[in-house]
């Protein structure tokens, strides 16, 4: 019995460290190719920042996982991510995978954070066509 009690209690310990732990992120993006009405797994998706005389920098790449989404762009910690930042996706290799032409060897959607809110930049996509907005 008391070995069960103590079992039961670092499990409800070490659970709500893990959850007092979740990081929290700012952006997030999703892609869903219209021409299969399903999500877009496999794009390396790239976020870079404009610096003040223009340039961008990387800040981090990622690829979309199997629901075609990437939810951990910029790690909420504590200080500001306002400013104007560039997603670019590299929708060339995964038409190619599909066997499919593109117009498009890239993608690019340049947009403003300008508070602490939750931005979500989705598009939708097709090999000569696609629309993005600001989601939720």
């Amino acid at each position: 019995m008391k070995k069960t009690v103590f079992v039961v209690l670092f499990l409800m310990s070490f659970t709500s460290v893990l959850f007092a732990q979740e990081a929290k992120y700012q952006l997030s993006s999703h892609i869903l190719d219209i021409t299969t009405g399903k999500p877009a797994p496999g794009v390396t998706i790239a976020l870079s920042k404009q610096a003040s005389n223009g340039s961008w920098a990387l800040v981090e790449e990622k690829i979309t996982d199997s629901n075609g989404r990437i939810k951990d762009f910029l790690k909420e910690e504590g200080k500001t991510n306002a400013g104007i930042y560039k997603l670019t996706y590299h929708v060339s290799p995964y038409f190619k995978k599909l066997g499919h032409k593109t117009f498009y060897p890239f993608i690019e959607v340049v947009f403003e954070l300008t508070d602490n809110e939750h931005y979500h930049v989705p598009i939708t996509l097709s090999p000569f066509g696609y629309s993005t907005y600001r989601g939720n």
